[in-house]
């Protein structure tokens, strides 16, 4: 799921790190940018500029490419508030305006438009 297409299967909330520990158990979308690769996955920085470790499961076919843009979307599992597991991920290219994604997700859950204009 790697091929730059979102889950089509999945209903998810993007998030920034910030937003993570309400969403436990949940699927998310989380907008960010790569800082490192890991054994077990890897290490992001959300539009908030929070830090969050994101883990692939053992299957290899989900396993995350080194190639990826440095901008991505993971689409995964919150499983605290600092960890997804993931379930896939979009490249997002290499410029992109975090800042204005940040202000984006924190519209999204504004209580003055959350479940009315967003779901």
């Amino acid at each position: 799921m790697y091929d730059d297409s979102p889950s089509e299967t999945v209903a998810s909330t993007r998030v920034n790190s910030r937003r993570l520990a309400d969403y436990v158990g949940q699927m998310v979308r989380l907008p960010c940018k790569v800082l490192k690769f890991e054994a077990e996955g890897v290490i992001v920085e959300a539009a908030d500029g929070g830090q969050v470790t994101v883990t692939t499961p053992m299957d290899p076919a989900t396993k995350i490419p080194n190639e990826l843009s440095q901008y991505v979307e993971i689409v995964g599992k919150v499983e605290n508030a600092s960890k997804i597991k993931t379930r896939g991920c979009i490249n997002m290219g290499d410029d992109l305006d975090m800042k204005l994604v940040n202000d984006t997700i924190e519209l999204i859950h504004d209580a003055r438009f959350y479940q009315k204009m967003f779901r």
